[in-house]
């Protein structure tokens, strides 16, 4: 079989893809940051992957998420995305959770798995809050993806500490509610440092406007930055 990884392979050498290849990565929530962080950490040759996702394909899906299509509407999000993986390697070793993950279905992730490294790409805070202070207490290496929403510049994210975030609301909740727990410091992030804009429809005021151009972005940055530091290469 010829080797898919030759290009990776060229730039990261054989050490590295050996090591890829018997990595373990967790992705949660395939939306329009985590589809394009799963599919990235696929391509790129990790082994063995783990994705969790509840929710069903929706049109409203059809502008941002990578299983989006109108083929796949109301499939779920976790069998589109495995069928697409599997295709692109059809050696992974591949595991999926078609759940909503929160602290009652948390330990069928975290039970019984060895992971090397978390991508946490959750919309709801209680939920994001839960999987990062559990990958804490397990000393599991995460990265965390903040609010990608109401914005149209990829430019602007970045990746830092979460003690080091600033502009974006997520990140300001999420640094709140990790001190109630002590938690200060120590947590990776993907942020952006772009205001986020008023919606222009002023009857749906809690609404989230997305361009697939950040959000896909902002995946990308996460898998790069997982796959740069368990390569020590960050």
């Amino acid at each position: 079989m010829t080797d898919i990884w030759q290009r990776t392979r060229l730039l990261l050498g054989d050490r590295a893809m050996d090591k890829l290849q018997q990595a373990h990565f967790l992705v949660v929530g395939l939306g329009g940051v985590g589809s394009y962080a799963a599919e990235a950490v696929t391509r790129a040759g990790v082994g063995r992957i783990t994705i969790a996702d509840s929710d069903r394909i929706e049109q409203s899906n059809l502008n941002r998420q990578l299983p989006a299509l109108h083929s796949t509407l109301g499939e779920y999000k976790t069998q589109v995305m495995a069928a697409r993986m599997r295709d692109i390697n059809p050696s992974l070793n591949l595991t999926l959770y078609t759940l909503r993950f929160h602290p009652e279905t948390s330990y069928q992730l975290f039970a019984h798995q060895d992971y090397d490294y978390v991508l946490d790409a959750i919309d709801s805070l209680p939920e994001k809050i839960h999987l990062i202070e559990t990958c804490i207490k397990q000393e599991i290496a995460l990265i965390s993806c903040m609010g990608a929403a109401n914005r149209i510049d990829s430019r602007q994210l970045a990746v830092a500490d979460i003690s080091q975030t600033s502009v974006c609301p997520m990140a300001r909740k999420v640094r709140r509610e990790l001190r109630k727990n002590g938690i200060r410091h120590g947590v990776e992030v993907v942020f952006s440092r772009e205001q986020p804009r008023q919606l222009s429809d002023a009857a749906r005021p809690d609404a989230l406007g997305s361009m697939v151009t950040v959000t896909a972005s902002a995946g990308l940055l996460m898998a790069q930055q997982a796959i740069n530091r368990y390569l020590d290469l960050a």
